[in-house]
Formats: structure tokens, sequence, C-alpha cells
């Protein structure tokens, strides 16, 4: 979003956390203000009170610089690290619009909900938004990436005899699908399913995973981690993935079918409540992690018998579209200035 502001000639800023700085090595362009912060739902005294310091000191850092460089609008993109510099952003007198992508409002919007000019939504059915503030909450759409609102849908190349699957997942994620997946491909080739496997691994299971897959006669192309995700999808016939917000709908602008593993754990379960949401609209298959074992080798193997229930998938992912969204979040910024002016 902010390359599309920069394009426009909005001068920006981006405040965040340690955690996010290494997704902006390559943005030179982007003017960065580091801001730690810190979430206070822990387990014990001590880190409560640690969090609670954090937060402060976050808090204090992002006035001073709300003050230094006078914005006439801050955008929250949720979690705890946007919280500080939103909070500031009330506490002195400043407009701030709040973004949620999950389908469930997460903790930190949920506080600023009271205080923000707007609420924009991924979904426009976001689950736990107060009645009393549906009047300033927006359907606006993901906020993804050009290059995935640009893919090049029509162009796949996929082996006509061979079943092509790319497994993706963060860092916990990548060490259990490659513990647990392995067994089930197995199975899959044993039944003559022809695999090639592209797969998104931790650095030291590399070795161990790809001497498997060969021991069993299965192709593979091993990763550890890749920026530049999309270049897999025009090979593959569907994906196995967990069911974060921004995976997830990018999987489905790309219109790339997806079985989608939530993991437990997640807060507030939101990425079941994502999953159920995609599963519900003929966008994606889901599989919770408990019956993976059970589940995942049945339904590849009505896949591999049926390719119609990809190509279903397909036709229900094109009924939707987030090419529009810069557009829609341009023009919302517009209004707002426009009438502080």
């Amino acid at each position: 979003m902010a390359k599309y502001l920069i394009n426009r000639k909005y001068d920006i800023s981006v405040a965040i956390d340690t955690r996010g700085l290494k997704f902006l090595k390559n943005h030179n362009n982007l003017k960065i203000k580091l801001i730690n912060s810190s979430t206070i739902f822990k387990k014990g005294p001590i880190k409560i009170i640690i969090s609670i310091f954090q937060i402060t000191s976050a808090l204090v850092i992002s006035m001073i610089f709300l003050f230094r460089n006078k914005p006439k609008l801050i955008f929250g993109m949720g979690g705890y690290a946007s919280f500080p510099i939103c909070l500031a952003a009330k506490l002195m007198g400043i407009n701030f619009i709040i973004y949620e992508n999950n389908l469930c409002l997460g903790k930190a919007n949920k506080y600023l909900l009271p205080f923000a000019y707007r609420l924009f939504t991924s979904y426009p059915d976001t689950e736990g938004v107060n009645k009393k503030y549906f009047s300033k909450t927006l359907h606006i759409g993901n906020i993804i990436r050009e290059e995935i609102l640009n893919f090049e849908k029509n162009e796949r190349l996929k082996e006509a005899n061979t079943l092509t699957i790319l497994v993706l997942g963060g860092s916990q994620a990548a060490k259990k699908f490659a513990e647990i997946l392995p067994g089930i491909f197995k199975k899959c080739t044993k039944e003559k399913i022809k695999l090639k496997i592209i797969q998104q691994c931790l650095n030291s299971q590399l070795d161990e995973l790809e001497s498997e897959y060969k021991a069993n006669d299965i192709e593979c192309e091993l990763f550890d981690f890749d920026f530049q995700i999309q270049k897999h999808f025009s090979k593959v016939d569907f994906v196995i993935t967990r069911s974060g917000s921004s995976i997830l709908a990018e999987l489905l602008n790309c219109r790339i079918p997806f079985v989608s593993i939530p993991l437990p754990s997640s807060t507030d379960n939101h990425q079941l409540k994502n999953a159920k949401y995609f599963e519900r609209k003929g966008f994606s298959f889901l599989i919770e992690e408990t019956y993976i074992e059970k589940n995942l080798f049945p339904l590849i193997k009505s896949i591999h018998k049926d390719k119609d229930l990809l190509s279903q998938m397909i036709n229900n992912q094109k009924l939707h579209s987030d090419e529009n969204v810069f557009k829609k979040i341009e023009n919302q910024i517009s209004i707002l200035i426009n009438d502080k002016n």
C-alpha cells in the first residue's frame, strides 16, 4: 500500500517493529520509523509489567514522532505493533484508520475501533464489530501486493500426468508439514498417483526431506523462504497451506485452488474462522490439523480422479476480486483529508 501511495505522490512514512523490518530490506525508498511495542496479553505478572513498560515507551516515542512529522492521517494495519501509534494519534487529535484482514476483529483493532475514523475490512462479514460502529465500517477488500493483483492467472505450466502440489507455511507450519506430509504423499505413489512436490521447509530439514522424497520416487523442489512465492503458482495444481489471511487472499486472487489447514494455536482461533469462510464460499478445501493424516490422502485421491473439483473451485474464485482495493483506499483518504481541511 505504501508503494502505491508513494507512486501517487503521497508523502509516506512507515512505522514498524523489528519483526516487520526484515521484510522491508529491499525497499530503500521508504521512510521507516522503528517503534517496538508488545502485547499486554502475556502470562505471568512480570511479563505483563514488562509489556506495559514497552507499550508506554512505544506510546511516548510515537507521540514525539507524530509531533515532529505532523501527518494528516495514520493507517493502522492491526496487531499490537500498530496500537501505540494509533493511540498516540487519538491523544494528539490526528485521525486514524484501522484495517482488519481477518474474518474476526483482532484485539488491538477492537480497542482502537471506538476512536478510529474508519474501520476497513477485507470481507463484508467480519465478526466482532459492535453494531454501533457499523456506520464507520467499510469493506474495501484485501490489501495485497500489486504483483499478485497483476498475476497472469491463465498461464499455468502444469504437467498433464502429474499432480503438482505446493506446500506453504511459516516456520511452525513448515516443520509440521515436513514431518507429516511425506508419509501421505508416499501413500499416493503406492496408489499410482504421480506427484511433484514444491515445498517450503526449514533449512535444517532440506536434506532429509529431499532424501525421503527421492527414496519414494517423488519429484520435489524444496526451499526455505521466498519473498516471491508467486513464481511457483503457475506450476501447481493446488496448494496446501496454513490459513493466515494474507496467503489465503493471495491464492484467492491468483485463482489457485488450495487446502487450508488452520494453525490450532492462532489467536481467537482466527485461522479456523478464515478457513471456514473460504470453504463455505467454495474457494478452498478445509482440513483441521488433527485430521490431516485421516483426510488429506482421500482428498488428493479424489482430486486425482476428478480434476473438475479444482476447476469448479477456480470458477468460484473468479467471482471474487480485490483489484480495486488501492483505488478504494485512496478515495477514502482523499475524502478524509478534504473533510479535515
